[in-house]
């Protein structure tokens, strides 16, 4: 563990840590509210964080004077790659596939095909944790436009793919 803020002597000391100019308490120490901010959360920022409180002259009970809170910044997916894998001719089976470089919890994918043909896919065509779509003995009406969104909690991105049969 590395300390990263205290507060003893009525003095406030922010260790030099990369969360120095982004951290500190919420209220002044005299609330007894000892809640603790993070501005600009970063993914690094993520970890498993402890508060100890020792009262001068009081006797220190381990399991009594420690709270732990454990911290996820979720990360929303970057712009994902959208791919064509085999050749699209009439009969032939073609794989696309969406995937994203960045995302906490990893993105789910969801593929679609745009108007004026609207159409969603669902497995075993669609492989939602992988990103793909396989479409099979291609016909010159599967061609057009297909979006691939990339979705976690923190957000979605979007890319797409042109099919021409």
């Amino acid at each position: 563990p590395v300390q990263i803020l205290s507060y003893l002597g009525g003095v406030v000391k922010v260790e030099e840590t990369d969360l120095k100019p982004r951290m500190g308490f919420l209220y002044p120490i005299a609330t007894h509210n000892i809640s603790v901010f993070i501005n600009a959360t970063r993914e690094q920022d993520s970890g498993q964080y402890m508060c100890t409180v020792n009262v001068v002259d009081d006797t220190i009970r381990l399991d009594k004077n420690v709270g732990i809170i454990n911290l996820t910044v979720l990360v929303p997916p970057a712009a994902p790659t959208c791919q064509l894998h085999g050749s699209a001719v009439v009969g032939a089976n073609v794989t696309l596939s969406c995937s994203s470089k960045k995302g906490k919890p990893s993105p789910m994918y969801q593929w679609q095909r745009e108007p004026p043909t609207l159409q969603v896919f669902f497995p075993p065509a669609q492989d939602r944790a992988r990103g793909t779509l396989k479409l099979t003995n291609l016909s010159l009406e599967m061609s057009g436009v297909y979006i691939c969104r990339a979705e976690n909690q923190a957000g979605s991105k979007n890319c797409s793919i042109v099919l021409e049969v």
